[in-house]
């Protein structure tokens, strides 16, 4: 048995859940938030919990329990709390600003790059870090990622795009010349 599965996922005050039929839909103070539902997984609301049950034993409904679980609570989490990523710009000259709904990095190319932020994300900037905030940590997360593909971090200087949290592995470079 899923042990994330089986944890019930209490709904705050002022959260509203609906459950029709392909899609549940999660509304809160932040907005509004779908997530897809399964065949092979039932949902019951409980007073102030939704809980998460599987309908037989095969092995797909098994994968899905905790999927759709964990899926439900970042909906309420994301329409209660939201959720934010923090990507730090290092290197010499390089840099970042939000113009409207897009970013724009300098990042050591000939041309400053252009991302064009969707719907429900937001972007600040603080000196060289880049803080992305929305309600979907799906899309955020995507968001992110896309933005530090653009120059991801290198090596041996540790220049480029990175997580706030990120470890980058350095390496040692060129050693002196023979002898």
């Amino acid at each position: 048995m899923s042990r994330i599965g089986k944890k019930e996922i209490p709904i705050p005050a002022g959260v509203e859940v609906k459950i029709n039929g392909e899609m549940v839909e999660v509304k809160g103070p932040k907005g509004l938030l779908t997530t897809p539902t399964h065949p092979k997984i039932s949902y019951a609301i409980e007073g102030s919990v939704l809980r998460v049950g599987r309908l037989d034993e095969t092995r797909l409904a098994r994968a899905q329990h905790g999927l759709r679980r964990t899926l439900l609570a970042n909906c309420i989490d994301g329409v209660t709390k939201g959720f934010s990523k923090t990507l730090e710009v290092i290197g010499v000259g390089y840099r970042v600003q939000v113009a409207g709904k897009s970013v724009v990095l300098t990042v050591g190319f000939s041309h400053p790059v252009e991302y064009n932020l969707p719907a429900g994300i937001e972007a600040k900037v603080e000196g060289n870090k880049l803080i992305l905030s929305g309600i979907d940590k799906q899309l955020l997360g995507e968001v992110a990622a896309r933005l530090r593909r653009v120059r991801p971090p290198e090596p041996f200087k540790g220049k480029g795009i990175k997580y706030e949290n990120e470890q980058i592995r350095r390496k040692a470079g060129k050693s002196g010349g023979k002898k």
